[in-house]
């Protein structure tokens, strides 16, 4: 009876402590697992490695070896990635001085189809929001096309993974995306717990002067440091840029203006100032009454630009900082 009862204790013993044993184990298996660290490690950067397969599925299956670009940020990405290309696009907007020997293919919307073929390319790299235009220049050429999206702060963080990812340049890819990392958890860092400006942002063409929103890129960069941009909270707008409508402007009241000036669009500081003295309604914004108006070069803050982009966001950041 005793050898009975001593038996039946020790099964009951072994079986509490197989019990015990069973939670500790499940707690261990998600630090041990590589994939998770492996998709830790994935979204660090903030960008969706969905996207990035998503657009990669249009590239040739192995690494091009003559790439050519028809956007200036594409050229950019390349150049921080170590890579040259056989051609680069004609444009106002500077390529990095280490293409200057690179052969010049035209505009980005129309590139000059007798270079592009001299040059055998085995790869053009348009910009997304160009990708009908330059298809209908393209039409008979038998010329593998992959685009990127390039418009806006998040697009060019994007667009950097692809390229790294696909010319498996990940350690010039990661050294990049993470300094532009740091540099936004700086930044909101100092904007953290503040009440942040509302902002209106104005670009100016020959014509006239127009509201831009959060698709724009000046706007991405607002946007990414938390500022209320009124094109969006407060006139409602859905396009990038859209007509001025004082009335509705004056009930927002921003705080803030940010002006992008820029003479090879028509749009100087001096054009914005007379249109201030044309319309005195401008003078009636708290933006103006407490000189909160703001001119920006348009080489800074009207062009995407993957090697620009820590020092744009340290400047806007400056004017609702220093509030």
């Amino acid at each position: 009876m005793r050898k009975s009862l001593l038996a039946m204790l020790i099964a009951i013993v072994m079986v509490l402590s197989a019990c015990a044993e069973q939670p500790a184990k499940k707690e261990e298996n998600p630090a041990a697992s590589p994939e998770t660290s492996e998709a830790t490690a994935a979204v660090s950067d903030g960008v969706d490695d969905a996207r990035v397969q998503e657009i990669l599925a249009q590239f040739p299956e192995s690494i091009s070896e003559r790439v050519a670009t028809t956007s200036v940020p594409v050229a950019e990405m390349l150049h921080l990635l170590g890579i040259t290309p056989v051609g680069v696009p004609t444009s106002t907007n500077p390529i990095p001085a280490a293409f200057d020997q690179v052969e010049r293919i035209g505009s980005p919307m129309q590139p000059d189809l007798e270079v592009v073929t001299a040059l055998k390319s085995d790869l053009l790299i348009g910009a997304e929001s160009l990708r009908s235009t330059l298809e209908k220049t393209l039409e008979g050429i038998e010329l593998q096309t992959s685009y990127l999206p390039t418009d806006s702060f998040a697009d060019l963080k994007l667009s950097f993974k692809v390229l790294g990812t696909y010319f498996n340049k990940q350690e010039e890819m990661n050294t990049k995306l993470q300094s532009i990392t740091d540099k936004e958890v700086e930044l909101q860092k100092l904007t953290e717990g503040k009440e942040l400006p509302s902002v209106m942002l104005v670009i100016g063409t020959a014509e006239s002067f127009m509201v831009m929103s959060e698709k724009s890129y000046l706007g991405s960069l607002v946007g990414k440091l938390g500022a209320d941009n009124i094109a969006t909270s407060a006139l409602k707008v859905t396009d990038t840029y859209s007509p001025i409508n004082m009335e509705n402007i004056v009930a927002a009241d921003p705080d803030i203006i940010l002006v992008l000036a820029s003479g090879d669009h028509g749009a100087t500081a001096d054009k914005f100032n007379k249109e201030i003295e044309k319309n005195e309604v401008w003078t009636k914004l708290s933006a103006y009454q407490n000189k909160k108006i703001h001119m920006l070069d348009y080489s800074t803050f009207g062009v995407t630009s993957i090697i620009n982009v820590e020092k744009a966001l340290t400047d806007i950041s400056q004017f609702f900082i220093d509030k």
